[in-house]
């Protein structure tokens, strides 16, 4: 079964799950970081929407990359329908609003007299960002553990805006509906595994750096 295939679907899939999770951490954090600390008109409209967008259903999002990067689509010009740079950017419009909400759910847990402390300390803006992310690593840790489980077992969306193409687009969860639909259920259940052994690992990975230190 570990054949070079295997390899190389597996490398992909790697790729661009952590590539996915890395942006999405990029846009989630900020904008999680801005709904907790800021208070304006249409501050809860946002949060509703981040809210829902956590439970986006991957199809939907499937359908709405496939529609914006069709040939015929607004950006349909840039040829990126069947491609792994269309998988990433469905994999990030699925895990940024997990990534978001969660952060803000984080950071709004925190005493709000900290805040004020750090302020009267004389911290800048960013310093005050900076010791709340650190206050709050524990839960935002989480928060980037729920955005790669949510991309590295999407199905729905790969599918739709990658084609599972051989050596192009097929990841480890579109490989395994493939070899389900075959009726070759035994590689499909070795293809499982091997999902949540990465999985596994990865996660295992990130929970000991989160707990690192702590101690009950």
């Amino acid at each position: 079964m570990f054949n070079t295939e295997v390899f190389q679907i597996t490398l992909l899939s790697l790729q661009i799950s952590c590539l996915a999770t890395l942006i999405s951490l990029v846009i989630g954090l900020p904008i999680g970081t801005w709904l907790a600390l800021s208070d304006f008109r249409g501050r809860a409209f946002l949060l509703s929407l981040i809210n829902t967008g956590m439970g986006l259903p991957p199809v939907v999002v499937g359908l709405f990359v496939a529609m914006m990067l069709w040939r015929s689509g607004p950006l349909g010009s840039f040829n990126l329908i069947y491609t792994p740079t269309a998988i990433v950017i469905a994999q990030v419009i699925i895990a940024a609003p997990v990534v978001s909400g969660l952060t803000t759910a984080a950071l709004q847990s925190l005493d709000p007299r900290l805040r004020l402390q750090i302020l009267g300390l004389g911290a800048s803006r960013v310093q005050v960002v900076w010791e709340l992310w650190r206050e709050a690593r524990l839960p935002l840790l989480a928060a980037l553990m729920a955005g790669f489980g949510a991309v590295i077992s999407e199905i729905g969306a790969s599918m739709m805006v990658g084609g599972n193409i051989r050596y192009q687009t097929r990841v480890l969860t579109t490989a395994i509906v493939l070899e389900t639909s075959k009726g070759n259920f035994e590689m499909a259940s070795g293809l499982a595994i091997l999902l949540l052994v990465i999985t596994f690992l990865i996660n295992w990975a990130l929970t000991h750096f989160q707990q690192k230190g702590i101690r009950p």
